[in-house]
């Protein structure tokens, strides 16, 4: 399996000697060293530049037990190797001293790849689509809220009452997502398109579709640089996907494209009276057939579901459409180049490498058992009576976590593509978090029936 310099990445060009001549010109101080953990939560060493030398050359060791998902304490020792595509100077809103950041991948101490780096297992899927001929290309909608702050406590006060694409007058918050998409090109990431969302206090930031990789490390940076940013202007940024009663939720709608080597978008036919090439059914075939088993990966909360809910414009039914947006899987109009298909079931809180990994293998199975995609159905969803979805073959998404996870269990697609260390840890960290909640008395139910039982 290559290192992820070898796959095709962003700014890959830069070898280990030219990135220690520009730490020199920048007089560069501390180095920071990120990977992330099971559930997505970014996580670094910070090193002098003085050690930048021996970082490249032998990594840099260091303790995983106490990292969720990671490792035993009886196997703890783990090795942080840099991946120079992944190098940035933070800007100084970010980080006022002279800092560097690497992503990092993560080894055992003999020297092989560690299973429990999420970062390794999408590659490993990434692997398999390019031996097929096909790059993986994704580009997701990021969706978060801001919320004002009581001294350093975050309260549930949205920052404004903005809508959908509001102006400045009404938008609060044009400011604050103008710096983070200024810190975030700083760090060489190409901003698309910024703007408020339809809930109170609702942003979204967008990208230019890269590999899954680059995109999996640039929604880490967004999160991170997010909270920094919101954090200087007094306010609290949250990925939680449905922090709010009566609006919408924070999803993280996913466009996915194959691409030749040649540069030629493999989803597209001219011919078809859809535009979509027979391998672009075939995937979206896959990924319909299998969604229920990946939605634990995907929607990873308990709170997620709170969000797929009908009447707020996230999906709850298992179709596709050309562009419905009431579909799972929609197919925006552009077409050539830009022939994608979004779905639009994940969630911020998800960790996008393993919810990349996941959807492509999905996709990929589709490809494989050559899956026949079902006619796309054009009419709104939620309008539609149980008897007329039925006839269409419409199922539903899983209704919890609980459920996510029992079906995740029976999945021998989700357990190939995580890998038993990945797939056995998540299984186990989540089904303490549903247990718990399980036990949990809310506030609707004292309001519900506390007075009157």
């Amino acid at each position: 399996m290559p290192h992820a310099k070898q796959i095709q990445r962003v700014n890959s060009q830069q070898t280990a000697d030219e990135i220690l001549r520009t730490i020199e010109q920048e007089k560069i101080v501390f180095v920071r060293l990120q990977f992330v953990d099971i559930l997505g939560s970014p996580k670094n060493l910070v090193i002098p530049t003085a050690m930048l030398d021996e970082a490249f050359d032998d990594g840099i060791p260091f303790d995983a037990s106490s990292i969720v998902g990671c490792a035993v304490i009886e196997d703890s020792d783990k090795v942080l190797r840099i991946d120079p595509a992944s190098f940035s100077v933070l800007p100084a809103s970010i980080e006022p001293k002279k800092t560097a950041r690497f992503t990092c991948d993560i080894y055992d101490a003999n020297g092989k790849r560690f299973p429990g780096d999420v970062k390794y297992v999408l590659e490993q899927m990434v692997h398999k689509a390019q031996k097929l001929g096909y790059q993986f290309n994704t580009g997701s909608e990021c969706e978060f809220f801001l919320f004002k702050k009581n001294g350093l406590e975050p309260t549930m006060i949205p920052h404004d009452g903005a809508g959908y694409f509001d102006l400045s007058h009404r938008d609060l918050a044009e400011g604050v997502r103008g710096d983070i998409a200024l810190a975030l090109q700083q760090l060489g990431l190409n901003i698309y398109t910024t703007h408020h969302e339809v809930a109170p206090g609702q942003q979204e930031i967008n990208f230019q579709y890269a590999d899954a990789v680059t995109t999996a490390d640039r929604i880490i940076t967004l999160k991170y640089v997010s909270k920094i940013i919101a954090s200087q202007h007094d306010l609290h940024a949250s990925f939680m996907p449905k922090p709010l009663f009566g609006t919408n939720g924070s999803g993280m709608h996913t466009h996915q494209s194959f691409f030749t080597a040649k540069g030629e978008n493999a989803f597209y036919d001219p011919d078809d009276k859809h535009k979509l090439s027979e391998l672009a059914y075939q995937f979206i075939a896959g990924q319909l057939m299998y969604v229920r088993e990946m939605c634990a990966i995907l929607n990873p909360t308990v709170n997620s579901f709170k969000r797929l809910v009908p009447g707020y414009e996230a999906p709850t039914y298992i179709s596709w459409a050309n562009q419905n947006r009431s579909a799972l899987i929609r197919i925006p109009a552009k077409r050539g180049k830009a022939t994608r298909c979004e779905l639009r079931n994940p969630d911020v809180a998800c960790n996008p490498y393993l919810a990349y990994a996941v959807m492509l293998a999905a996709g990929l199975k589709g490809i494989e058992d050559k899956l026949e995609a079902p006619e796309p159905v054009e009419h709104n969803i939620y309008e539609l009576t149980a008897k007329e979805r039925e006839a269409y073959h419409i199922q539903q998404l899983p209704e919890s976590l609980g459920h996510a996870l029992h079906l995740m269990e029976e999945s021998t697609l989700v357990k190939e593509a995580l890998g038993d260390h990945v797939y056995e840890n998540f299984l186990e960290v989540k089904h303490k978090e549903w247990a718990e909640y399980q036990m949990q008395v809310t506030r609707w139910e004292l309001d519900r029936y506390f007075p009157d039982l």
